[in-house]
């Protein structure tokens, strides 16, 4: 008589618990959750610049594709371009060449926004004031000017007031992303809004450097916006299979409970194929775990009542 062998193969239980299984699941329970929804109207027109002075955390991508997901959910939305390099605009597919009217042209030349604003193609509630390569010597001609830390909250204030005035519909969110550095396109960015951003990257160097951009967010609030608060703090390119992503995560959380979205943004190569397409990852792959983090990132920023 054979010998019964036993079953070494894992378990039902075992394979649903692996990082994959998880990501799976939760994606299932996020599309379920957001298909169809309509986000409701703040009060009030809610401005956030998107700030970190560390390359590569994901400032863009962060600031388009949470703009196109509040859009998506029914919502008015501004993206200024505030970054020199335009990647914003490209990935919005807006036109941003040295001839086009840009940003350069409302800072530096006092230009309404309304001169300059392009509606994002196929989004019909989503708009963006484009950066052109001009920007770059804003932060020089910014210098000798009178009010320069306070010239794109002027520009952004003076644009509400004149679609109030035109009976144009509300903007709901005005979203500002600008250079990872410290500079006065930044500090225009931190006067001009009143809520802050922080894509935190799930990574070792993660809280590297953001006590000097508390610090100087700090210095802000006490001389030129005392209104400033930082609202969100975002974790991106969470690799569920680390568990120093996991630590990185639990330590942000741990410092900054009340501001830490508890969704997190995959690492995806989704969302980094889609810029080189002019699309956010929520036109490129709706479908994708990137998109659906991004759409529940945003109907969770939504939800929290703003400062």
């Amino acid at each position: 008589m054979a010998e019964k062998r036993e079953d070494s193969s894992p378990g039902r239980g075992a394979m649903e618990d692996t990082p994959l299984m998880r990501e799976l699941t939760r994606d299932h329970a996020r599309r379920k959750k957001l298909e169809g929804l309509e986000f409701a109207r703040p009060e009030n027109t809610r401005v956030i610049t998107v700030a970190n002075q560390k390359g590569g955390v994901g400032k863009t991508s962060t600031t388009v594709n949470v703009a196109a997901a509040l859009s998506m959910g029914g919502l008015n939305v501004l993206v200024i371009d505030a970054d020199p390099q335009g990647n914003t605009s490209t990935a919005l597919s807006i036109d941003h060449h040295a001839e086009v009217p840009s940003m350069y042209e409302v800072l530096v030349e006092s230009a309404p926004l309304s001169d300059v604003i392009q509606p994002v193609p196929d989004m019909e509630r989503l708009f963006c004031a484009p950066a052109t390569i001009n920007l770059s010597g804003a932060e020089i001609e910014l210098v000798s000017l009178v009010a320069r830390e306070n010239r794109l909250r002027n520009a952004i204030r003076d644009h509400l007031e004149e679609r109030d005035q035109q009976g144009l519909d509300r903007l709901d969110y005005v979203l500002i992303d600008c250079p990872p550095s410290l500079g006065l396109l930044t500090v225009n960015a931190l006067v001009a809004a009143r809520e802050v951003m922080i894509p935190i990257q799930a990574e070792y160097y993660a809280l590297e450097g953001l006590s000097l951009l508390l610090n100087n967010i700090d210095l802000i609030r006490q001389h030129l916006n005392p209104d400033l608060v930082v609202s969100t703090i975002m974790i991106t390119m969470y690799d569920v299979r680390t568990r120093l992503a996991a630590q990185v995560a639990q330590d942000v959380r741990d410092h900054f409970p009340e501001q830490t979205l508890e969704t997190s943004i995959p690492r995806s190569v989704r969302i980094s194929e889609a810029p080189s397409y002019g699309q956010t990852v929520l036109t490129y792959d709706p479908g994708s775990s990137g998109a659906l983090a991004y759409r529940a990132a945003a109907h969770e920023l939504n939800t929290r009542p703003a400062p």
